[in-house]
């Protein structure tokens, strides 16, 4: 696992610095209204997940010494990803529903709507999943819970790294807005994301109440 924290870190470090230059929705005018609001929050909660990938791909350097923090950060993980999911998931929507700013702003190349975006998906949702059944029930049903973890998380990376390359600058370029948007209307994408966190905060704290069958077993393998 060590190896495969390395590498995690590795494609999170290269791949935004690799990340191209120009907006995978091409040459679209300028955004505003609704759109921009969509994007600037997609791109704060993306900048937020960034963070939170870091941290957990640390974890997974040693993971047998920081299991209890890998599944902390995997808990505070779940709300920005249900809001990331939910501010694509909206775009996505409207786009196809035929609202004209959303269709003007345009939307990314067909690979990424129709391959890189399902995989990450599903992989996504197969890490959580596979991830809570550990934390709940340890190793009862079979050590397979343990390898279907690791494969997805090694499909999600892909995904991820692919992710990173098509929409860094792009998100990057939102968040500065986000960063330096004063007027009172312009903060609420900042204010949902903090409210993810604190629930996942909320989340993660309450996951210390439980003992986890997984923990003893799987450190004390």
């Amino acid at each position: 696992m060590r190896e495969f924290g390395l590498v995690f870190i590795l494609v999170l470090v290269v791949a935004p610095l690799a990340g191209r230059a120009e907006s995978p929705f091409g040459d679209a005018p300028s955004v505003d209204g609704p759109v921009l609001t969509n994007r600037r929050l997609t791109a704060i909660a993306g900048i937020v997940l960034y963070a939170l990938l870091v941290a957990i791909a640390v974890t997974v350097v040693d993971i047998r010494r920081f299991l209890i923090e890998h599944y902390l950060v995997g808990f505070l993980l779940i709300p920005p990803v249900m809001l990331k999911l939910g501010s694509t998931g909206y775009r996505l929507l409207r786009y196809y529903s035929g609202s004209r700013p959303f269709r003007i702003a345009g939307a990314p190349p067909p690979i990424l709507r129709f391959l890189v975006a399902p995989v990450l998906v599903v992989s996504t949702a197969a890490v959580f999943v596979t991830g809570l059944e550990l934390w709940f029930f340890g190793l009862e049903f079979g050590s397979l819970w343990v390898s279907l973890h690791t494969l997805s998380a090694l499909v999600m990376l892909a995904a991820v790294a692919a992710h990173l390359l098509a929409h860094t600058r792009l998100s990057a370029q939102a968040f500065a807005s986000e960063v330096v948007a004063r007027r009172r209307e312009d903060r609420s994408p900042r204010s949902i994301v903090v409210a993810a966190l604190v629930f996942g905060a909320a989340l993660a704290v309450a996951s210390l109440l439980y003992a986890s069958p997984f923990t003893a077993s799987f450190v004390g393998d």
